[in-house]
């Protein structure tokens, strides 16, 4: 039985950034060529990390992780809920674990229960 390769925020960020070749040449080996998981958590921090630590634009960063959901290998929990997030994320200014909530409504009828306005407005 094979086992599962998941990978963390840091080798995500070493394959978009590219700034540590041979980081990036590693990263780029399994991204592409080996079957990985990536759970939401190690998603929201690669969010996190690119808009609070390198200032990224909203909207690289959901081309950048929006291009890598697109690998046929790499597999989540839940696919269109973290792209829907990721377009959420790009067209508010709302933080991605709220975007992630609202991705839930929109594609599977979740009903969320919350006090935050934008959220509540944006699942109606």
């Amino acid at each position: 039985m094979k086992s599962t390769e998941i990978i963390d925020a840091n080798f995500i960020l070493r394959y978009l950034l590219q700034d540590q070749e041979q980081h990036f040449v590693q990263s780029k080996e399994v991204l592409e060529n080996h079957e990985v998981f990536i759970p939401f958590e190690v998603c929201a921090e690669v969010v996190y990390v690119l808009e609070k630590v390198y200032q990224a634009p909203r909207t690289k960063i959901h081309q950048a992780l929006d291009l890598l959901m697109a690998y046929p290998n790499v597999a989540t929990i839940d696919k269109p809920v973290i792209r829907t997030a990721l377009e959420v994320y790009r067209d508010r200014k709302i933080d991605f674990v709220d975007c992630m909530l609202i991705a839930y409504h929109r594609e599977n009828g979740a009903v969320i229960h919350s006090f935050d306005k934008k959220i509540n407005q944006l699942c109606q």
